[in-house]
């Protein structure tokens, strides 16, 4: 039986180093769950993995894409099980997926169903209702094009919101229509492991994290992705706040604490929706030699 163990949990919780560990004591590759760390422009503000560390331990989906390209969830899916399946699975029993996007991890272990892709054009005028008439418009039309998705839908997150609007637009039929919520098998077993921390260590490393970013040179690469600011994949946090800097709509100090704020925010968003999966066993990142003993049981 081939396995598959993931490091998953919030942003700065350890899981890259625990990865590197894990794939030196079994002797095997990372796939990375990152998908921001994918983009080859945005290596500093998504942490990604120093060259010496890349060259230890082969790591895959790690700044392969341009931000100009569109990629998405089903895109991660199809290409890591097509990864796993010809090459990774031929040469080792286990392989070590690392990452925090929710959505890309789900993807591996249950699938995910096929949405068009979007047209930009759409989405462009979706956003720029938002910007002018904010979300309650929107809400009212999806609930015209898609009242089922509009029963179940968080009606405060205007992002899924205007993907349901952009794929009903632009299809003719409801976004719910897509959505077939069946789970794949997989012919490979899931070890899942999740990381996290006491909440005020968490944010502490969060805070230290962003600080070094800034340090190492976050404030140029962004400056230099400004042109292309209204891209998806650079709708990011550590970015669109340096954006609106640079926009003169904020300082630096204040764009770099909002970037810190952001940050915890989006790894209580994270912790809330691994607390959801039963199937995650939770650890400390010190105690790797529990979560070796807990891996290596569950490879038997």
């Amino acid at each position: 039986m081939k396995h598959l163990i993931i490091i998953t949990g919030p942003t700065a919780s350890g899981k890259s180093d625990l990865a590197v560990t894990l794939a030196q004591h079994f002797s095997t590759e990372i796939v990375s769950a990152d998908s921001r760390q994918i983009f080859k422009e945005m290596r500093i503000g998504t942490a990604v993995p120093d060259d010496e560390v890349l060259q230890r331990v082969p790591h895959h989906f790690i700044q392969t894409r341009s931000v100009k390209e569109y990629y998405n969830a089903f895109m991660y899916e199809t290409e890591v099980i097509d990864l796993l399946d010809k090459t990774l699975f031929l040469k080792y029993d286990t392989v070590v997926m690392c990452g925090g996007s929710m959505m890309y991890v789900d993807a591996v272990c249950n699938g995910i169903d096929l949405i068009p892709d979007p047209d930009m054009e759409v989405r462009n005028n979706l956003w720029q209702r938002f910007e002018t008439e904010g979300i309650e418009p929107l809400q009212q039309q999806l609930l015209q094009l898609d009242p089922e998705y509009y029963k179940i839908c968080d009606l405060n997150n205007h992002k899924r919101i205007i993907k349901a609007l952009e794929v009903s637009i632009q299809t003719g039929k409801p976004y719910s229509s897509f959505r077939t919520g069946n789970k794949k098998q997989r012919d490979f077993q899931i070890v899942k492991i999740g990381l996290n921390l006491p909440r005020d260590i968490l944010h502490n490393r969060i805070n230290q994290r962003v600080d070094k970013m800034i340090s190492e040179g976050l404030v140029d690469e962004a400056r230099s992705l400004y042109p292309l600011r209204s891209l998806n994949s650079l709708n990011t946090v550590g970015y669109r706040e340096l954006f609106d800097y640079f926009d003169n709509k904020t300082d630096l100090s204040t764009a770099v604490e909002l970037i810190k704020r952001n940050t915890r925010r989006y790894a209580r968003k994270q912790i809330s929706w691994f607390n959801g999966d039963k199937d995650l066993t939770w650890f400390q990142p010190q105690q790797v030699d529990e979560i070796i003993d807990f891996c290596g049981k569950c490879l038997k």
